[in-house]
């Protein structure tokens, strides 16, 4: 339902998000931001807003996933053509946050780059951020603006109540630093918890040892915020067969599927993979489409950007949150 202020609330898409932004705004009752980007000879992007947006309530959406360089500076080029225009208030809607993973200095001489992106997001400026399943909860104290962290557990559970209800559902984690996750998607689901202990050789390499908890003739589901080359969660689902699993089921919210993650996921006895349309799947994914089922979370954000707008709680939204991975 349109807010009673309708004419004060607009959206902009940014290139990378362009089919969610115009569901969010067809779950407002909306029109979309008008605005185009332009892309010069030299690779310089150029954007210009085409409505009055002074004084308005201003939200830009716009994922950074690959090409990330180029989508995250469209979204500073957003906010900053907003600023300049004088909007009232303008709110980066992220709903895969670029970068993320390098949240911290795991060794000598390594960037934090996830914060110098937040650095960068309130120095164009941003007065708020939304984002969905950060890779770490941390990520919000690197702003120092409000941050809404939303979880796409409603909708990736609501998919699974089906599953959940035949009975004989076991949530694994395909890891350690997942349990805290996996644990919640269990007890939503009335399912039991098992977990895989993984050691991490490199970047795109693990290596799979015992598991703890019963699998055998059990359907396994496994959720991630992320799959990105999809070695993790192969090799779990080959392990749980290996102990008598009847099938395997993975979810994540973030379909990053980079490498040979299509491939892997192909030729793996998974069955059905989950993923929100944070990232859109649109012609990469035709290898696995009989496997792949895309779960749009536009309702989700479209509502969230309503109760902002309206000066509303965002939590209440969330009686189903399974929580951050950490």
């Amino acid at each position: 339902m349109p807010p009673a202020d309708a004419d004060r609330l607009k959206v902009f898409c940014g290139r990378a998000s362009k089919p969610m932004g115009e569901a969010i705004c067809r779950h407002l009752g909306v029109p979309v931001g008008q605005a185009a980007t332009e892309l010069f000879p030299d690779g310089e992007l150029f954007v210009k807003i085409d409505e009055d947006v002074r004084g308005r309530d201003c939200f830009v959406v716009q994922s950074t996933y690959h090409p990330v360089n180029a989508h995250l500076m469209e979204l500073l080029i957003y906010i900053d053509c907003l600023r300049r225009a004088s909007a009232g208030q303008i709110t980066a809607v992220v709903p895969y946050y670029g970068y993320a993973r390098q949240d911290r200095k795991d060794e000598g001489r390594v960037p934090i780059t996830a914060k110098l992106v937040a650095n960068l997001i309130t120095a164009a400026g941003a007065d708020r951020v939304v984002a969905l399943d950060l890779h770490t909860a941390q990520i919000q104290g690197f702003f120092d603006l409000p941050v809404d962290h939303l979880s796409s557990s409603p909708v990736i559970l609501g998919a699974l109540d089906p599953v959940a209800a035949e009975g004989n559902l076991v949530v694994v984690s395909p890891d350690v630093g997942n349990v805290k996750v996996a644990s919640k998607y269990a007890e939503q689901l009335g399912a039991e918890l098992a977990i895989i202990d993984k050691t991490r050789k490199s970047g795109d390499t693990v290596e799979m040892g015992s598991i703890i908890g019963d699998v055998a003739g059990k359907v396994v589901l496994m959720v991630d915020d992320m799959i990105s080359t999809a070695g993790t969660i192969c090799q779990a689902a080959e392990l749980v067969m290996k102990h008598g699993a009847k099938d395997v089921i993975a979810a994540a919210t973030h379909g990053v599927f980079v490498g040979l993650a299509i491939e892997r996921i192909r030729d793996s006895p998974i069955s059905r993979v989950l993923v929100t349309d944070s990232i859109p799947c649109a012609g990469r994914c035709e290898p696995i489409a009989d496997k792949l089922e895309e779960l749009s979370v536009a309702p989700l954000l479209g509502e969230t950007i309503g109760r902002i707008h309206q000066n509303r709680s965002v939590s209440s939204l969330f009686a189903r949150d399974t929580g951050p991975k950490r």
